[in-house]
């Protein structure tokens, strides 16, 4: 709690001081921020917290993790963006403040502990992202992406208040422990509370972009800039995966009987409709987006486990996803592919090396390649449905495989070479981003080891 105070009052301080006009101080204002906020979750426990006794929101050690990575993810996003949000002062403390609100969402859906909360948290953390993915005034791109994204979500939303209103109706409670009981005792009424675990499931697959609801994933990484869409790909994916296996392998386990099977249909299609989406795109955001459905479908397989593993194996492939992800878009920034073409990364590798390093590996662990994170993330959720799911891993290679052609693709292209005569650089502020990306794709087998 005291982590989500600290980030909300450094994003207020930072409009503010956005008023000066001063972008390098509304970035260390941010930073200070960010870094105070993780040593107090850091040091969750460790001290007598004033809101110790606020139970609505409350962090054991999966919690604490997956909270500290959100808020290094973002550190990681708003050094990588500052060349962007520089370029307007007037507004860079706008853009800073919007993502700590978002954040501040992220940080609700992961330590929510009852309905009233995850949904305060949803909204929190989706309203400044709807906002931020129409920053581009300029672009009709970015501007339909807005529009798409609001009055789908909004739609999505409202699916998922049916659905609570629902379990409420069914459970007489908003309290997931309170819930659990009931559902565990037997006394609930069943047609609303299974109907409601459906709306609830369909609002769900649409946050975290998994087929049949991905339809606006493409259009929404495309129109938002590169730094919004390194942050919707990685915080609020995380956020939403988070608090989906919260509700569902958790609180519903002894339904999974019921809800298990639409599971299996959405992540099954996921595979390799994001991939197969993938392989005929000219447009390199389009292109994540569509690979960012596949690899929500590996995400998925966590739910169907009741390991205490599983969110571990779900962290471990974040991770890697996570980085790999701000890793690519941050080179994208870096080249000014303005167009978005995938054709602009071509011979990227002889014209800066370190750069095609980085775009080596980074291609390399989303594939899943040991020994780069993405393939111990991968590898341990796929190991843990082994047992009991065992024609849906069959799928999941398969479907890797389709993956590792796809972005071997994108590897050769940028080791091909180009005789254009156009140079590349890297801001000081680049070349840390791609350092601590390399640094947490290089270190899976470590992660694991710890």
């Amino acid at each position: 709690m005291d982590a989500l105070i600290v980030i909300f009052i450094t994003g207020l301080i930072g409009l503010f001081t956005g008023l000066l006009k001063k972008p390098t101080l509304n970035l260390i204002i941010t930073l200070c921020g960010l870094a105070v906020a993780f040593a107090l979750q850091l040091n969750y426990g460790f001290y007598k917290s004033p809101f110790a006794n606020y139970q609505v929101l409350e962090f054991n050690v999966p919690q604490l993790y997956f909270s500290l990575l959100a808020i290094l993810f973002t550190a990681v996003i708003v050094v990588g963006g500052f060349g962007y949000f520089k370029r307007d002062a007037s507004h860079t403390g706008d853009y800073y403040g919007l993502l700590l609100f978002s954040l501040c969402g992220a940080i609700c859906l992961i330590g929510f502990t009852d309905l009233f909360m995850f949904f305060l948290g949803l909204e929190i953390l989706s309203i400044p992202i709807y906002v931020m993915v129409g920053i581009k005034k300029q672009d009709v791109l970015s501007a339909e992406a807005s529009i798409k994204y609001f009055f789908t979500g909004a739609f999505a939303t409202a699916i998922l208040l049916f659905g609570i209103a629902l379990l409420y109706g069914a459970t007489g409670s908003f309290n997931l422990i309170e819930i659990r009981s009931v559902i565990q005792s037997g006394e609930y009424h069943t047609s609303y509370l299974l109907i409601g675990m459906l709306f609830m499931l369909g609002a769900f697959l649409f946050k975290v972009g998994a087929v049949p609801f991905h339809f606006w994933g493409p259009d929404v990484y495309q129109g938002a800039p590169e730094i919004v869409t390194a942050f919707m790909a990685t915080v609020v994916k995380l956020a939403a995966l988070f608090a989906f296996y919260s509700l569902f392998n958790i609180t519903f386990q002894e339904l999974g009987y019921f809800w298990i099977g639409a599971l299996y249909f959405a992540i099954a299609l996921s595979l390799f409709l994001g991939y197969l989406g993938a392989l005929k795109q000219t447009k390199f955001k389009r292109l994540l987006a569509y690979s960012s459905i596949s690899n929500t479908g590996y995400a998925l397989f966590a739910l169907l486990s009741t390991s205490n593993s599983s969110l571990g194996s779900l962290w471990i492939f974040l991770v890697g996803y996570g980085f790999s992800t701000i890793a690519l878009l941050t080179i994208s920034m870096a080249i000014s592919n303005e167009d978005d073409e995938i054709a602009a990364f071509k011979g990227i590798g002889y014209k800066h090396p370190f750069i095609g390093f980085i775009m080596l590996i980074s291609l390399l662990s989303l594939a899943g390649i040991p020994p780069l994170t993405g393939f111990f993330g991968k590898f341990s959720l796929l190991m843990n449905a082994y047992n009991n799911h065992l024609w849906l891993v069959i799928l999941a290679l398969i479907s890797s495989a389709i993956g590792a052609f796809l972005y071997l693709r994108l590897i050769v292209l940028s080791l091909t070479k180009d005789e254009s005569d156009k140079t590349i650089t890297l801001n000081l502020w680049q070349y840390l981003v791609l350092t601590i990306c390399a640094i947490g794709i290089l270190g899976g087998g470590f992660i694991l080891a710890i």
